[in-house]
Protein backbone atom coordinates (compact mmCIF):
# COMPACT_ATOMS: atom_id res chain seq x y z
CA UNK A 1 0.00 0.00 0.00
CA UNK A 2 1.08 3.65 -0.69
CA UNK A 3 0.57 5.40 2.59
CA UNK A 4 2.41 8.68 1.17
CA UNK A 5 -0.16 9.01 -1.79
CA UNK A 6 -3.33 8.22 0.43
CA UNK A 7 -2.35 10.26 3.26
CA UNK A 8 -1.49 12.67 0.68
CA UNK A 9 -4.85 12.79 -0.61
CA UNK A 10 -5.96 13.53 3.24
CA UNK A 11 -3.68 16.07 3.84
CA UNK A 12 -6.36 18.84 4.07
CA UNK A 13 -8.25 17.18 6.37
CA UNK A 14 -5.35 16.55 8.35
CA UNK A 15 -4.74 20.23 8.49
CA UNK A 16 -7.95 21.28 9.15
CA UNK A 17 -8.24 18.66 12.42
CA UNK A 18 -4.61 20.24 13.49
CA UNK A 19 -5.59 24.02 13.02
CA UNK A 20 -8.72 22.92 15.68
CA UNK A 21 -6.73 21.66 18.31
CA UNK A 22 -4.26 23.57 18.23
CA UNK A 23 -6.76 26.28 18.50
CA UNK A 24 -8.56 24.83 21.70
CA UNK A 25 -4.96 26.14 23.61
CA UNK A 26 -3.99 23.26 26.32
CA UNK A 27 -1.58 24.70 28.87
CA UNK A 28 -0.49 21.89 31.64
CA UNK A 29 -1.78 24.56 34.57
CA UNK A 30 -5.32 24.94 32.81
CA UNK A 31 -7.29 21.72 33.59
CA UNK A 32 -10.40 23.26 32.31
CA UNK A 33 -8.62 24.47 28.82
CA UNK A 34 -6.95 20.85 28.67
CA UNK A 35 -10.28 19.17 29.31
CA UNK A 36 -11.99 20.72 26.62
CA UNK A 37 -8.88 20.02 23.97
CA UNK A 38 -9.13 16.32 25.52
CA UNK A 39 -13.12 16.22 25.24
CA UNK A 40 -12.28 16.92 21.32
CA UNK A 41 -10.30 14.35 20.70
CA UNK A 42 -11.79 11.76 22.71
CA UNK A 43 -14.46 11.92 20.74
CA UNK A 44 -12.47 11.48 17.39
CA UNK A 45 -11.01 7.94 18.52
CA UNK A 46 -14.41 6.71 19.98
CA UNK A 47 -15.39 7.24 16.30
CA UNK A 48 -12.99 4.31 15.28
CA UNK A 49 -14.43 1.59 17.74
CA UNK A 50 -11.82 2.66 20.33
CA UNK A 51 -12.30 1.66 23.79
CA UNK A 52 -11.15 4.95 26.91
CA UNK A 53 -10.26 4.81 30.26
CA UNK A 54 -10.23 8.23 31.89
CA UNK A 55 -8.00 8.97 34.74
CA UNK A 56 -9.75 11.81 36.65
CA UNK A 57 -7.38 13.87 38.25
CA UNK A 58 -7.93 17.04 40.70
CA UNK A 59 -5.71 19.57 39.53
CA UNK A 60 -4.14 18.61 36.10
CA UNK A 61 -6.01 17.39 32.99
CA UNK A 62 -7.81 14.03 33.13
CA UNK A 63 -5.61 11.20 31.69
CA UNK A 64 -6.40 8.98 29.04
CA UNK A 65 -5.74 5.44 28.39
CA UNK A 66 -6.99 4.87 24.14
CA UNK A 67 -7.04 0.95 23.03
CA UNK A 68 -7.66 0.23 19.61
CA UNK A 69 -8.91 -3.30 19.55
CA UNK A 70 -10.13 -4.23 16.34
CA UNK A 71 -12.37 -8.18 16.12
CA UNK A 72 -8.97 -9.53 15.19
CA UNK A 73 -6.96 -7.76 17.58
CA UNK A 74 -8.67 -8.89 20.77
CA UNK A 75 -6.79 -12.46 20.93
CA UNK A 76 -3.35 -11.19 20.71
CA UNK A 77 -1.28 -11.29 22.97
CA UNK A 78 1.09 -8.81 22.80
CA UNK A 79 0.63 -4.91 23.11
CA UNK A 80 2.41 -1.94 21.50
CA UNK A 81 2.34 1.48 23.49
CA UNK A 82 1.68 4.44 22.18
CA UNK A 83 2.59 7.86 24.01
CA UNK A 84 1.33 11.32 23.10
CA UNK A 85 0.73 14.30 25.51
CA UNK A 86 -1.70 17.08 24.51
CA UNK A 87 -0.81 20.00 26.89
CA UNK A 88 1.26 22.98 25.89
CA UNK A 89 3.75 25.25 27.47
CA UNK A 90 1.50 28.01 25.73
CA UNK A 91 -1.40 30.00 27.90
CA UNK A 92 -4.16 30.45 26.67
CA UNK A 93 -4.99 33.48 24.12
CA UNK A 94 -1.43 32.91 22.70
CA UNK A 95 -3.09 31.62 19.26
CA UNK A 96 -3.58 35.18 18.98
CA UNK A 97 0.48 36.02 18.50
CA UNK A 98 1.29 33.20 17.21
CA UNK A 99 -2.04 32.14 14.36
CA UNK A 100 -2.18 28.97 12.89
CA UNK A 101 -0.25 29.52 9.75
CA UNK A 102 0.98 27.93 6.66
CA UNK A 103 4.05 29.37 4.74
CA UNK A 104 5.33 26.75 1.95
CA UNK A 105 5.62 24.24 3.66
CA UNK A 106 5.84 25.03 7.24
CA UNK A 107 3.25 25.46 9.16
CA UNK A 108 2.54 27.38 12.30
CA UNK A 109 1.37 27.82 15.88
CA UNK A 110 1.60 27.01 19.33
CA UNK A 111 1.98 23.74 20.28
CA UNK A 112 1.49 22.20 16.95
CA UNK A 113 4.46 20.51 17.41
CA UNK A 114 5.01 19.85 20.46
CA UNK A 115 2.91 17.62 20.04
CA UNK A 116 -0.57 18.30 18.59
CA UNK A 117 1.13 17.18 15.16
CA UNK A 118 1.60 13.74 16.72
CA UNK A 119 -2.16 13.00 18.00
CA UNK A 120 -3.29 13.94 14.57
CA UNK A 121 -0.47 11.37 12.91
CA UNK A 122 -2.24 8.93 15.02
CA UNK A 123 -5.73 9.17 14.55
CA UNK A 124 -5.04 9.23 11.14
CA UNK A 125 -2.71 6.20 11.11
CA UNK A 126 -5.78 4.21 12.54
CA UNK A 127 -8.12 5.63 10.16
CA UNK A 128 -5.69 4.53 7.41
CA UNK A 129 -5.91 1.16 9.05
CA UNK A 130 -9.40 0.84 9.61
CA UNK A 131 -10.28 2.72 5.63
CA UNK A 132 -8.14 -0.45 4.17
CA UNK A 133 -9.38 -3.18 6.26
CA UNK A 134 -6.05 -4.07 7.81
CA UNK A 135 -5.27 -5.06 11.12
CA UNK A 136 -2.32 -3.85 13.28
CA UNK A 137 -0.15 -6.52 14.18
CA UNK A 138 -0.34 -6.20 18.06
CA UNK A 139 -2.68 -4.54 20.34
CA UNK A 140 -2.23 -0.80 20.67
CA UNK A 141 -2.37 1.20 23.49
CA UNK A 142 -2.09 4.87 23.53
CA UNK A 143 -1.79 7.18 26.37
CA UNK A 144 -2.82 10.79 26.38
CA UNK A 145 -0.69 12.78 29.08
CA UNK A 146 -2.48 16.04 30.23
CA UNK A 147 0.66 17.24 32.28
CA UNK A 148 3.98 16.30 30.19
CA UNK A 149 5.27 19.51 30.18
CA UNK A 150 5.31 20.28 33.95
CA UNK A 151 6.11 16.19 35.05
CA UNK A 152 3.22 14.35 37.03
CA UNK A 153 4.19 11.92 39.11
CA UNK A 154 0.80 10.43 38.67
CA UNK A 155 0.80 10.37 34.56
CA UNK A 156 4.09 8.29 35.45
CA UNK A 157 2.43 6.05 37.33
CA UNK A 158 -0.18 4.67 34.65
CA UNK A 159 2.36 5.30 32.20
CA UNK A 160 4.42 2.37 33.83
CA UNK A 161 1.32 0.07 34.41
CA UNK A 162 0.48 -0.24 30.56
CA UNK A 163 4.15 -0.65 29.73
CA UNK A 164 3.82 -3.15 31.89
CA UNK A 165 2.00 -5.08 29.65
CA UNK A 166 3.57 -4.02 26.55
CA UNK A 167 6.55 -5.59 24.25
CA UNK A 168 7.40 -2.04 22.29
CA UNK A 169 6.90 1.79 23.47
CA UNK A 170 6.69 4.39 20.91
CA UNK A 171 6.55 7.81 21.35
CA UNK A 172 5.77 10.66 19.11
CA UNK A 173 7.35 13.70 20.34
CA UNK A 174 8.48 15.42 17.34
CA UNK A 175 11.58 14.43 15.47
CA UNK A 176 15.23 15.93 15.77
CA UNK A 177 16.02 18.16 13.36
CA UNK A 178 16.45 16.58 9.97
CA UNK A 179 14.29 14.16 11.11
CA UNK A 180 16.40 11.51 12.96
CA UNK A 181 14.99 9.21 15.87
CA UNK A 182 15.72 9.74 20.02
CA UNK A 183 17.35 6.53 21.50
CA UNK A 184 18.58 8.27 24.03
CA UNK A 185 17.49 11.54 26.20
CA UNK A 186 18.89 13.62 29.12
CA UNK A 187 16.73 12.89 32.89
CA UNK A 188 15.27 16.35 34.39
CA UNK A 189 15.42 17.54 38.02
CA UNK A 190 13.05 20.81 39.34
CA UNK A 191 14.83 21.66 42.48
CA UNK A 192 12.93 24.22 44.47
CA UNK A 193 15.52 26.24 46.53
CA UNK A 194 14.51 28.72 49.11
CA UNK A 195 16.10 30.65 51.23
CA UNK A 196 15.01 32.42 54.77
CA UNK A 197 16.03 34.91 56.55
CA UNK A 198 14.50 38.00 58.63
CA UNK A 199 12.83 41.80 57.70
CA UNK A 200 14.03 44.84 58.81
CA UNK A 201 13.68 48.23 57.54
CA UNK A 202 15.97 48.67 54.47
CA UNK A 203 17.40 51.75 56.27
CA UNK A 204 19.26 49.69 59.01
CA UNK A 205 20.00 46.39 57.13
CA UNK A 206 22.12 45.25 59.18
CA UNK A 207 19.05 44.35 61.67
CA UNK A 208 17.75 42.14 59.19
CA UNK A 209 18.97 38.86 57.24
CA UNK A 210 18.43 39.23 53.67
CA UNK A 211 17.15 36.04 52.11
CA UNK A 212 17.64 37.16 48.40
CA UNK A 213 21.82 37.67 49.17
CA UNK A 214 21.92 34.38 50.74
CA UNK A 215 19.94 32.85 47.52
CA UNK A 216 22.37 34.64 45.01
CA UNK A 217 25.06 33.68 46.93
CA UNK A 218 24.10 30.06 46.36
CA UNK A 219 23.77 30.16 42.92
CA UNK A 220 27.78 30.71 42.52
CA UNK A 221 28.10 27.53 44.10
CA UNK A 222 25.77 25.47 41.71
CA UNK A 223 28.92 25.90 39.04
CA UNK A 224 30.26 22.74 41.04
CA UNK A 225 27.55 20.57 40.05
CA UNK A 226 28.17 21.46 36.22
CA UNK A 227 30.35 18.50 34.42
CA UNK A 228 30.48 17.35 31.12
CA UNK A 229 26.38 17.14 29.94
CA UNK A 230 25.14 18.23 33.32
CA UNK A 231 23.90 21.54 33.14
CA UNK A 232 21.89 23.78 34.84
CA UNK A 233 19.11 26.72 34.14
CA UNK A 234 17.94 29.01 37.16
CA UNK A 235 14.33 29.48 35.12
CA UNK A 236 12.31 31.45 37.82
CA UNK A 237 13.27 33.65 41.03
CA UNK A 238 11.10 35.35 43.30
CA UNK A 239 11.48 37.04 46.24
CA UNK A 240 11.04 40.48 48.57
CA UNK A 241 7.98 42.56 48.81
CA UNK A 242 9.39 46.00 48.66
CA UNK A 243 12.49 48.03 48.30
CA UNK A 244 12.79 49.10 51.84
CA UNK A 245 12.16 46.26 53.10
CA UNK A 246 15.39 43.57 53.98
CA UNK A 247 13.49 40.42 52.28
CA UNK A 248 12.32 37.69 54.71
CA UNK A 249 12.17 34.88 52.13
CA UNK A 250 13.60 34.21 48.53
CA UNK A 251 13.14 30.72 46.37
CA UNK A 252 13.99 29.79 42.84
CA UNK A 253 13.32 27.11 40.68
CA UNK A 254 16.83 24.99 39.30
CA UNK A 255 16.06 23.07 35.97
CA UNK A 256 18.45 20.37 36.14
CA UNK A 257 19.53 17.70 33.14
CA UNK A 258 21.94 15.29 33.29
CA UNK A 259 22.58 11.62 31.14
CA UNK A 260 23.34 9.12 33.30
CA UNK A 261 20.51 7.64 36.75
CA UNK A 262 23.40 7.59 38.90
CA UNK A 263 23.94 11.32 38.68
CA UNK A 264 20.82 11.74 40.38
CA UNK A 265 21.85 10.85 43.72
CA UNK A 266 25.17 12.87 43.41
CA UNK A 267 22.70 15.98 42.19
CA UNK A 268 20.71 15.43 45.29
CA UNK A 269 23.37 15.16 47.67
CA UNK A 270 25.01 18.07 46.65
CA UNK A 271 21.94 19.94 47.60
CA UNK A 272 21.38 18.51 51.13
CA UNK A 273 25.55 19.79 52.30
CA UNK A 274 24.85 23.17 50.94
CA UNK A 275 24.93 25.60 53.98
CA UNK A 276 23.92 29.16 54.58
CA UNK A 277 26.58 31.68 53.95
CA UNK A 278 25.00 34.46 55.58
CA UNK A 279 24.63 34.14 59.44
CA UNK A 280 21.33 32.97 60.59
CA UNK A 281 20.24 32.50 57.14
CA UNK A 282 18.60 29.14 56.55
CA UNK A 283 18.08 26.52 53.48
CA UNK A 284 15.64 24.48 52.03
CA UNK A 285 15.12 22.42 49.00
CA UNK A 286 12.76 20.18 47.37
CA UNK A 287 11.89 18.10 44.35
CA UNK A 288 9.13 19.58 42.35
CA UNK A 289 9.35 16.79 39.50
CA UNK A 290 11.85 13.89 38.10
CA UNK A 291 12.33 12.70 34.85
CA UNK A 292 14.68 9.53 34.34
CA UNK A 293 17.01 9.52 31.74
CA UNK A 294 16.40 7.58 29.04
CA UNK A 295 19.80 5.74 28.69
CA UNK A 296 20.69 4.05 25.53
CA UNK A 297 20.54 0.28 25.79
CA UNK A 298 20.72 -2.83 23.35
CA UNK A 299 16.83 -3.72 23.75
CA UNK A 300 16.17 0.10 22.22
CA UNK A 301 18.66 -0.23 19.93
CA UNK A 302 17.32 -3.34 18.20
CA UNK A 303 13.66 -1.68 17.99
CA UNK A 304 15.52 1.07 15.90
CA UNK A 305 17.46 -0.92 13.85
CA UNK A 306 13.90 -2.54 12.83
CA UNK A 307 12.35 0.91 12.37
CA UNK A 308 15.56 2.19 10.14
CA UNK A 309 14.62 -0.75 7.77
CA UNK A 310 10.86 -0.48 7.58
CA UNK A 311 11.62 3.24 6.95
CA UNK A 312 14.04 1.90 4.36
CA UNK A 313 11.44 0.11 2.54
CA UNK A 314 9.16 4.19 2.43
CA UNK A 315 12.67 5.18 0.84
CA UNK A 316 12.85 7.12 4.59
CA UNK A 317 16.36 7.74 5.38
CA UNK A 318 17.32 8.25 9.17
CA UNK A 319 19.72 7.69 12.51
CA UNK A 320 19.22 7.81 16.22
CA UNK A 321 20.40 10.66 18.28
CA UNK A 322 20.09 12.34 21.40
CA UNK A 323 18.25 15.17 22.97
CA UNK A 324 18.89 17.36 26.20
CA UNK A 325 14.99 17.54 26.22
CA UNK A 326 13.18 14.97 28.20
CA UNK A 327 9.80 13.23 27.65
CA UNK A 328 7.89 10.19 28.99
CA UNK A 329 9.54 7.46 26.85
CA UNK A 330 12.19 7.96 29.60
CA UNK A 331 10.03 6.36 32.07
CA UNK A 332 8.68 3.34 29.76
CA UNK A 333 12.45 2.65 28.83
CA UNK A 334 13.66 3.02 32.22
CA UNK A 335 11.71 -0.31 32.99
CA UNK A 336 13.93 -1.92 29.96
CA UNK A 337 11.12 -1.76 27.75
CA UNK A 338 12.24 -1.24 23.99
CA UNK A 339 11.62 2.42 23.28
CA UNK A 340 11.70 4.78 20.40
CA UNK A 341 11.25 8.32 20.84
CA UNK A 342 11.31 11.32 18.01
CA UNK A 343 8.64 9.33 15.78
CA UNK A 344 6.44 13.01 15.29
CA UNK A 345 7.49 14.97 12.40
CA UNK A 346 10.45 17.45 11.38
CA UNK A 347 10.07 21.03 12.41
CA UNK A 348 11.72 23.54 14.57
CA UNK A 349 10.82 26.51 17.58
CA UNK A 350 9.93 24.03 20.14
CA UNK A 351 9.02 26.10 23.37
CA UNK A 352 9.45 29.57 21.12
CA UNK A 353 7.79 32.02 18.76
CA UNK A 354 8.52 30.53 15.49
CA UNK A 355 7.01 26.70 16.80
CA UNK A 356 6.59 25.03 13.54
CA UNK A 357 6.23 21.53 11.32
CA UNK A 358 7.23 20.71 8.02
CA UNK A 359 4.26 19.93 5.88
CA UNK A 360 5.76 16.92 3.68
CA UNK A 361 6.99 15.46 7.13
CA UNK A 362 3.96 15.09 8.75
CA UNK A 363 2.79 12.57 5.71
CA UNK A 364 5.61 10.69 5.99
CA UNK A 365 5.71 10.13 9.37
CA UNK A 366 2.46 9.41 9.47
CA UNK A 367 2.74 6.70 6.80
CA UNK A 368 5.89 5.23 8.97
CA UNK A 369 3.86 5.08 12.04
CA UNK A 370 0.77 3.26 10.13
CA UNK A 371 4.01 0.52 8.94
CA UNK A 372 5.59 -0.12 12.00
CA UNK A 373 1.95 -0.70 13.25
CA UNK A 374 1.34 -3.26 10.66
CA UNK A 375 4.66 -5.38 10.99
CA UNK A 376 6.13 -4.22 14.56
Amino acid sequence: MNWIEYLNSRQGEMLQFLEKIVHLESPSSDKQAVDKCSAFLIKEFKKLGAEITRYPQDHIGDLYLIEYLPPNSRKKKEQVLILTHLDTVWPVGKIKEMPFTTRGKKVYGPGILDMKAGLVMLLYSLKALKDRGLEPKKKIAVFINSAEEIGSKTSHKVIQAIAKKSTLVLCLEPALPGGNLKIQRKGRLVIHLEAKGKAAHGGTPENGINAIEELVGQFRLLNKLKTRGTTINIGVIQGGEKANIVPEKAWALLDIRFWKKMQKERIISFFKQLRPRLKGARLEFSIESFTPPMEKTNASLNLFRKIKKIGQSLNMAFEGGKTGGGSDASVASNMGIPTIDGLGPDGDGIHASNEHLLLPSLIERTALLTELLIHL
